[in-house]
């Protein structure tokens, strides 16, 4: 049974992964370290915050998490001048909204960007409820950030559906105990999605009555 299908929004809801991967290399380069795409692979899904704590450490940068927020920050509307969502999101928000199915949002980016990529897509007004990782304590592969979503919804984590493109996220809708739909974005990095309920190459036409019935969410 589907009451709710919660989005991840990074790599599902706009393909922003390479976007990202520029935006830390860009701000890595700040201090004389030159890094592959792949070396940012490990944290899609993940925190900021945790990603930049852990490269710190890694690197042995002479710097704090705060000031590599603030340079992410300055680079932030450069780099992400120019958002497209990813073919098949409209068409499948448009659907769970004439089934009646609750619509949520939990994704490890800050507040302040979820709103301004839905704003810009003009898709903010599907969504009942948003949860992002500056508001939980533990982020994804962690299952808080799903449930908490969930309980906005006031649906059980076992009637919802998770889309993700990420092994932490799939982890966490696994933990949750929600069903998991993973997308295979080629441009997410090398992603091990095999906890998935299901695997999918591309978002258009995607079935998401393959759980069982859509049970339109009441009140």
């Amino acid at each position: 049974m589907i009451k709710a299908f919660i989005f991840d929004m990074d790599g599902v809801i706009i393909d922003s992964e390479p976007l990202h991967f520029e935006l830390n290399r860009r701000v890595m380069r700040d201090f004389g370290l030159e890094l592959p795409d792949e070396t940012f692979h490990p944290y899609v899904g993940i925190t900021n915050e945790q990603m930049w704590a852990e490269l710190i450490d890694r690197y042995r940068l002479n710097t704090t998490v705060a000031e590599l927020q603030e340079k992410e920050s300055l680079l932030k509307p450069e780099v992400f001048r120019d958002l497209q969502p990813i073919k098949g999101i409209r068409e499948l928000l448009a659907n769970l909204k004439r089934d009646g199915i609750a619509i949520g949002l939990a994704s490890s980016s800050v507040r302040e960007f979820i709103e301004m990529v839905l704003e810009k897509l003009e898709i903010r007004g599907y969504f009942q409820a948003i949860v992002s990782g500056e508001e939980v304590e533990r982020s994804k592969p962690e299952p808080e950030i799903f449930l908490r979503a969930a309980k906005l919804l006031n649906v059980k984590p076992a009637d919802c559906v998770v889309l993700e493109d990420a092994m932490h996220g799939v982890i966490a809708a696994k933990r949750a105990g929600m069903k998991c739909i993973a997308f295979q974005n080629p441009n997410s990095g090398r992603q091990d999605l095999s906890r998935a309920d299901k695997i999918v190459h591309t978002l258009e036409n995607l079935d998401y009555r393959l759980f069982g019935p859509c049970y339109p969410k009441r009140g």
